[in-house]
């Protein structure tokens, strides 16, 4: 491949390196030999051998190297002649540490419990059942003509499976109409009498059923369709590693604070909860909650909170967004124009760029692949912040087979292409569930039209959450926009917009205010007043859902315009007075519709009783004790008068005068 070492290193703000290694896992291995001594951290430009590199490195008890691929995805190419601005970028992006990820245990000891019909079931026991503890439940009506096993070495069961529940070493089952295989049976498999319903344990459960499973995907329950015997040899060679402990990462982040769920038993935001495919997502008080141990990663539900409640953990903290710095300003510090992201999910992506690579004209020299470990979980917070920082284009390449995940990353898209077209940016975000090498190759080809976004490119470190991240981005991109509207209007689920109060409704009870996660809606300390800080609506809908008098409307809309930075009235009045006091004690739509409601109530029909309501706390309390008709009806007993020594001593005098 051609290689300009002196642009990849001024590009990284560096000298030249002398000499540049063509050859250095095989004739130039001395002089990787020699770099290892010196003991220094090593980067090496070479991705294929990085297994060898790193085996030299253990026999000399050294640090192994960081391997990076400068060739697939980028000197293998028809532009390779002018790959060197993303080499650069690719490097700079490779050195960046990731910050610690956090994990999860899970613990399996390897009992099976099969699940299915006929010879299939027994067969795939007695395959496991060498190394593991294995439990077989048949269907009912299908193991006539099964021959009882001449060694009971397993349980056998004929149930019906109704429910599930757990993860990988805590599954539960349970099952209906169980019944234990008879041991006296000759001829063929009989049963017991089925015993009604029980539960089972296990670690992993191998689904031979072909019905909808009982559980959504999970690690640990393997499902294979009935008679497919490949994806059987894989699946027991899969169960039979499921033995031990296992890490996985603790995918999501939840601030239960943000969450936008519900209030007072009235449920708003569900958005988290209907598109996170492994169920492991359910609601929790007010909040959505997390079971780290079911949660697989797929990360559809960061990508459509619009509170930035949920985080996508993975890497730790903002290091996709440093990354995506890194790649984008050494691209341009080497001279690259119009960049062109493609974001992929790891191992897909990297396959397809190998592809292409090897067989094809290779990814263009504009084209910046990102490897992230789930393209679904990237909301509208990071596809506007690339493109603020020069992004000509966004493709997001995810794998067929995830199609369910990528409805929220279609609407995010969607959102960003509508605020970048509705600001004059002719920048586009694209969704690619592809397998095929052709297909990303002909995706990649089309032209990138002008012009480019933002000149200059943004360069705001992104430290807050999704919130404070997007408003740094649509602030940059409405800066430096063609067309600087001040109000766009969006879809309904945008999570920006504004409310709109029915004035003749709302009575100001204020209800409203508490639920709000993101203090959009305030009151004000001095009079009944509501305010909206319409750059904190994230229309969630917990203000329509609680609203008493249903005077509450959602407005989609994305506004530039300075008054959506600042608090905005949206009904306020004079604060009504105590009829006994004077003193202001609430809003007068309050005490008039709560007049209004009360007449004609048993509880007020006597005269005078509706005045109650007109007075403050403290006039309420003492208005009920006094005389009415010459009774206290609320009054008790008269109290029992105090006598001291002074009473006693007067009462001696009174009597010796």
């Amino acid at each position: 491949m051609p290689l300009d070492p002196k642009a990849v290193a001024a590009a990284l703000g560096g000298e030249t390196p002398e000499p540049v290694y063509f050859q250095l896992c095989r004739a130039q291995v001395d002089a990787y030999r020699a770099a290892l001594s010196g003991g220094e951290p090593l980067l090496v430009c070479c991705g294929q051998e990085a297994p060898l590199f790193g085996e030299l490195a253990g026999l000399v008890e050294a640090e192994p190297p960081l391997c990076v691929d400068i060739r697939d995805r980028a000197g293998w190419s028809a532009e390779a002649g002018q790959a060197a601005p993303k080499m650069a970028a690719l490097l700079a992006e490779a050195v960046l540490e990731p910050a610690a990820t956090p994990s999860v245990t899970l613990t399996s000891q390897g009992s099976v419990v099969i699940l299915g019909r006929g010879q299939a079931v027994l067969d795939a026991a007695k395959r496991l059942g060498g190394s593991q503890a294995v439990t077989c439940v048949l269907l009912p009506g299908h193991d006539g003509d099964l021959i009882p096993p001449a060694v009971r070495s397993l349980g056998l069961f004929r149930g019906r499976p109704v429910a599930a529940s757990g993860h990988l070493g805590a599954f539960k089952l349970t099952l209906a109409d169980l019944a234990g295989a008879s041991p006296s049976a000759r001829g063929a498999l009989a049963f017991e009498a089925a015993v009604g319903e029980r539960s089972l344990s296990c670690d992993v459960v191998l689904d031979l059923t072909g019905a909808p499973p009982l559980l959504a995907p999970r690690d640990g329950w393997v499902a294979v369709a009935p008679g497919d015997t490949v994806a059987l040899e894989r699946a027991l060679a899969e169960i039979g590693g499921l033995v031990g402990e296992f890490e996985k990462p603790r995918w999501i982040k939840i601030d239960a604070g943000l969450c936008a769920h519900s209030r007072n038993g009235q449920v708003a935001c569900t958005r988290c909860l209907d598109v996170c495919p492994s169920g492991a997502l359910t609601p929790l008080g007010d909040a959505a909650s997390v079971d780290a141990h079911v949660c697989g990663g797929h990360g559809p539900c960061a990508s459509t909170c619009p509170t930035g409640a949920i985080r996508f953990d993975v890497p730790a903290g903002n290091g996709v967004f440093k990354r995506l710095s890194a790649l984008l300003e050494t691209y341009r510090a080497g001279g690259g124009e119009r960049p062109v992201l493609l974001i992929h999910d790891g191992e897909h992506g990297d396959d397809l760029i190998a592809a292409l690579a090897r067989f094809g004209d290779g990814l263009p020299a504009a084209v910046l692949p990102l490897a992230v470990p789930a393209v679904a979980a990237l909301g509208p917070d990071f596809l506007l912040t690339a493109l603020a920082k020069g992004a000509a284009r966004l493709v997001l390449l995810a794998r067929p087979e995830r199609q369910v995940d990528l409805e929220p990353l279609r609407a995010a898209a969607a959102l960003a292409n509508r605020v970048a077209g509705g600001l004059g940016w002719s920048a586009t975000v694209a969704v690619l569930a592809e397998a095929d090498p052709a297909g990303l190759a002909a995706a990649l080809a089309e032209p990138v039209p002008v012009p480019v976004p933002v000149e200059p490119a943004a360069e705001f470190l992104v430290l807050g959450g999704k919130r404070q991240t997007l408003a740094l981005a649509l602030a940059h991109l409405h800066r430096h926009a063609p067309r600087p509207v001040e109000m766009l209007d969006l879809a309904a689920g945008d999570p920006f917009g504004a409310i709109v109060v029915d004035a003749a409704k709302c009575t100001l009870c204020m209800a409203c205010v508490p639920v709000c996660p993101t203090k959009a809606l305030s009151g004000h300390p001095d009079k009944p007043s509501l305010g909206l800080l319409e750059v904190n609506c994230v229309q969630c809908g917990l203000c329509r859902v609680t609203c008493p008098e249903k005077a509450v409307s959602l407005v989609p809309r994305l506004s530039f315009a300075a008054d959506a930075r600042v608090r905005r009235t949206l009904k306020e009045e004079e604060p009504y007075p105590c009829i006994r006091c004077g003193k202001p004690f609430a809003s007068k739509s309050v005490i008039e519709r709560m007049v209004e409601r009360m007449s004609g109530h048993s509880m007020f029909a006597a005269p005078g009783k509706l005045d109650l309501i007109k007075m403050c706390e403290d006039c309420r309390v003492v208005a009920q004790y006094e005389m009415e008709d010459g009774k206290r009806p609320l009054a008790g007993a008269a109290p029992r008068l105090t006598r001291t020594t002074d009473d006693y001593l007067r009462e001696r005098d009174q009597k010796k005068e």
